[in-house]
């Protein structure tokens, strides 16, 4: 059976991902630092919610967003990001970036960080997956890697918000196998740094 080589190049990201998730496991290679919870759900299932009330013990909080910015082009996103938005204690400072890992690394606050879902859709838009461009899985895999490494090691409190993808149907198009695909892998490289790993369904949590 012919195998397709852009799926070869999906893989090439995830396996690289999982092999490093499970070194993380077997050798336990985690940095001291504040506690790292990674927060799991499908769409309303209450995910950001959930990250949102662990964060509340905290005054202070960094607000990272990864997804792109909202646009009258899309005013169903502006009124979910402006929800978002609302709903966040006045004095947490949001910072709308692609480069989470940096604030990982510099930031002395909490950290909360919605969703890697979304950033990772945009990581693959820059880097041209959606269009095979040349060399763009070394480049995911280069920046996915930056972000594990970042999030393995900082000091800080960090709570991480993403999308749990591999309980639907197996997605009709390349692209959406692209990202299903990458973003499970992600999800488990994060979950064998994170010291408590949770999953949304239906407003109700399960401590994995």
């Amino acid at each position: 059976m012919m195998i397709d080589p852009r799926r070869r190049v999906t893989e090439f990201v995830a396996e690289r991902l999982e092999a490093g998730a499970l070194l993380l496991r077997r050798y336990g290679r985690r940095a001291r630092g504040g506690p790292r919870t990674l927060v799991l759900g499908g769409v309303r299932s209450g995910k950001s919610r959930h990250a949102e009330q662990l964060m509340s013990r905290y005054r202070y909080v960094v607000y990272v967003a990864g997804s792109a910015p909202p646009t009258g082009d899309d005013p169903e996103w502006a009124a979910r990001v402006a929800a978002h938005r609302a709903r966040r204690p006045a004095h947490w400072r949001t910072v709308e970036t692609m480069d989470i890992a940096h604030v990982l690394r510099t930031t002395t606050a909490p950290v909360l960080v919605d969703c890697l879902g979304t950033w990772l859709t945009r990581v693959l838009d820059e880097v041209g997956a959606w269009e095979q461009r040349n060399g763009w899985q070394r480049a995911v895999d280069e920046r996915l890697q930056d972000f594990v490494d970042a999030w393995h090691s900082t000091k800080v409190p960090a709570v991480a918000v993403s999308n749990e993808v591999g309980s639907g149907v197996v997605p009709a198009t390349h692209a959406g196998r692209v990202f299903r695909d990458v973003l499970g892998a992600l999800n488990t490289a994060v979950a064998a740094g994170s010291d408590s790993v949770r999953l949304i369904v239906a407003g109700r949590v399960v401590r994995l």
